[in-house]
């Protein structure tokens, strides 16, 4: 029985892709990095900022740091109120959660100082009982301490857990912290490299999430 929910953010609940790799080409060309199309830049969407660099650059070395630094700084530059938007019933599906009582916090890999403001700017600080963000953890995703700092927190058996994400290193994460797991199909990862990672349920649409708690 499902009883607590742990969303990613981007490309879950909130569509941010074009927002994030505008930032990323921008950080690139005042960087003066190797370029890398957009398509490559949105595969790294749900990486810590600070991981990204080794994953599409690993000839630079370290270099994250300074890479999540100018991000942000530019981040902060490009975004507009309505830059980012919600997925298609994800607001109204979450209020029915949160009726219904079911515990939900989010594990993201952008700041939580990021992720704190788009909460607060869709009106949905109740229905969180905890935000982590990339900076609040030791080991980013796939590894399993995003889910397991809230479920250790709140005191959520992870049994009774569900991880839901838009690509495979979400799927990973909850898997790793033994909770069951949800992937969604419109965001940032595709069909194919969800379904190669085994998610318990698979959806294509955010308000088919009521169906796997029931079921």
């Amino acid at each position: 029985m499902i009883k607590n929910i742990i969303f990613d953010f981007d490309g879950t609940l909130a569509d941010t892709a074009s927002l994030i790799v505008k930032t990323m080409q921008e950080t690139i060309r005042q960087m003066e990095l190797p370029p890398k199309t957009d398509e490559e830049c949105q595969a790294t969407i749900g990486l810590r900022l600070e991981d990204v660099p080794a994953k599409i650059w690993p000839e630079l070395g370290d270099i994250g740091s300074e890479y999540a630094q100018k991000y942000r700084t530019l981040f902060n530059e490009l975004k507009r109120p309505f830059d980012v938007k919600m997925y298609a019933g994800v607001i109204e599906t979450l209020r029915a959660l949160h009726d219904r009582g079911i515990n939900m916090a989010i594990a993201s890999s952008r700041s939580h100082t990021s992720l704190k403001e788009y909460i607060e700017q869709f009106n949905l600080v109740e229905c969180f009982e905890m935000l982590v963000g990339g900076n609040d953890v030791a080991n980013g995703k796939p590894a399993p301490d995003p889910v397991l700092s809230i479920t250790d927190k709140l005191g959520w058996d992870v049994g009774e857990t569900l991880t839901v994400g838009d690509a495979a290193v979400d799927i990973l994460m909850g898997q790793a912290a033994c909770t069951e797991t949800c992937a969604v199909t419109y965001g940032n990862g595709n069909a194919k490299e969800l379904e190669a990672v085994y998610p318990t349920y698979i959806i294509d649409v955010f308000p088919d999430l009521l169906q796997c708690i029931e079921g």
